[in-house]
């Protein structure tokens, strides 16, 4: 299931915010996926990456929960990647 989910979620990416994940992304997510920690640098693309993660766990019925370090960050990702998780039926 997990290359299905990730090429939805990569096509709807494209397809919504204009972003399509590279590969090192696809790499990172799957290493989330697996309960691994993926260690990004700044500008790497960390919140695109975990967007796939996040989509393959919900739709495999398993809670998923988005933590992040600070207010400004969770309101930023929320409205851009909600955009994202609203177009996948995610909410």
């Amino acid at each position: 299931m997990l290359p299905e989910a990730f090429a939805v979620c990569r096509e709807a990416a494209k397809r919504v915010l204009g972003m399509y994940p590279y590969r090192v992304q696809l790499m990172g997510a799957a290493t989330l996926h697996d309960g691994n920690i993926a260690e990004m640098k700044t500008g790497e693309g960390k919140t695109l990456t975990s967007t796939m993660a996040v989509y393959l766990n919900a739709i495999t019925g398993n809670g998923v929960h988005v933590v992040t370090v600070n207010e400004y960050l969770a309101s930023r990702d929320a409205n851009e990647m909600g955009q994202l998780y609203n177009f996948l039926g995610l909410t």
